[in-house]
């Protein structure tokens, strides 16, 4: 009988979650712990609530370790002896000195083709940029962000109606089937490693709520793609001037990828095309199917101008 890969996995959120089944599902691989963050209060009542990866690793009665810093626990993790340590996801940089651990080293699943979309919204980054392919690539990592040479990739297509909410579930289960059989080549040496091209490298920074602004200046496609990257957060959104002159939010939750070719209101200004609620943009106009006045519930456009007739002719900010 073989011995089994020892593995330590590193990973916080849902998009971990399908990697981390994977390799408990596969009698190839022994998880001796799983490492994630620690627990953080959750919804109005702030209950204290375990990162989805630790519900997984206790349901299987999995070690768990959850460092205020990973570097705490570096002792803890070398004694271990871990084959391989897994990082999706994780929440920190891993130091030096535990990438130097893992006999086979340290291997990340990361949401994009790299070199293209390096650092951290790299799920929503594509769609905004109007790109028609992302993908997952795993890599053997190195001490810089999302730098290290390439084990494997895999493409997928963005559909016209691509968000990211359904980008995020169709990437983590592609990252999910092809670890187990990429770690087993890797091992075996039949996985040949391979630099990333620098002059190909493009960066995705952090989204802030405040980055859900729509400006009403820019090209309705542009405007319809971050409707769909910005799904489930953080929303794009206008601003809308009530007759008390107070501004609120209106969340534009869902749009026609289908564009039209108007160009006779202000930018921002709403109007109606064939009964539905439209905006016009800097060029061209949109068609909002979904909205959401602030403190109110998502409605469809028809049920929105049912109780609020007075929207049309009004101008978003």
């Amino acid at each position: 009988m073989k011995n089994k890969f020892k593995i330590i996995f590193a990973g916080t959120p849902d998009f971990a979650v399908p990697a981390l089944k994977a390799l408990i599902a596969d009698a190839d691989f022994d998880i001796v712990a799983v490492i994630t963050q620690e627990d953080k209060p959750v919804g109005r009542k702030q209950t204290l609530t375990p990162p989805p990866v630790k519900t997984v690793a206790t349901e299987n009665k999995i070690k768990i370790l959850q460092p205020k810093k990973i570097k705490d626990i570096k002792d803890e993790i070398a004694a271990l002896q871990p084959d391989f340590i897994i990082v999706i996801a994780y929440g920190q940089i891993i130091p030096q000195n535990i990438l130097d651990i893992p006999k086979y080293g340290c291997v990340n699943i990361h949401a994009s083709l790299l070199p293209r979309w390096r650092g951290a919204a790299v799920i929503q980054a594509p769609i905004l940029a109007g790109d028609t392919e992302t993908g997952v690539t795993i890599m053997k990592m190195d001490a810089g962000l999302d730098t290290g040479p390439i084990i494997a990739q895999m493409k997928i297509n963005i559909l016209k109606n691509e968000t990211a909410a359904t980008l995020h579930d169709e990437l983590a289960a592609l990252g999910a089937k092809m670890l187990p059989e990429t770690l087993k080549a890797f091992a075996a040496g039949v996985m040949e490693l391979k630099p990333q091209d620098e002059k190909s490298v493009t960066y995705a920074r952090e989204l802030k709520k405040e980055d859900g602004h729509i400006d009403w200046s820019k090209p309705a496609v542009e405007i319809e793609r971050k409707v769909r990257a910005f799904t489930p957060w953080p929303s794009a959104f206008g601003q809308l001037i009530i007759k008390n002159k107070e501004l609120i939010i209106i969340k534009i939750l869902e749009a026609e990828n289908t564009i039209l070719p108007i160009n006779k209101f202000k930018a921002g200004e709403t109007f109606l095309d064939n009964d539905k609620i439209a905006v016009q943009c800097g060029k061209d106009a949109l068609i909002i199917k979904k909205l959401q006045l602030e403190g109110g519930k998502p409605l469809s456009a028809e049920e929105f101008l049912r109780g609020h007739a007075d929207f049309i002719g009004t101008i978003l900010k």
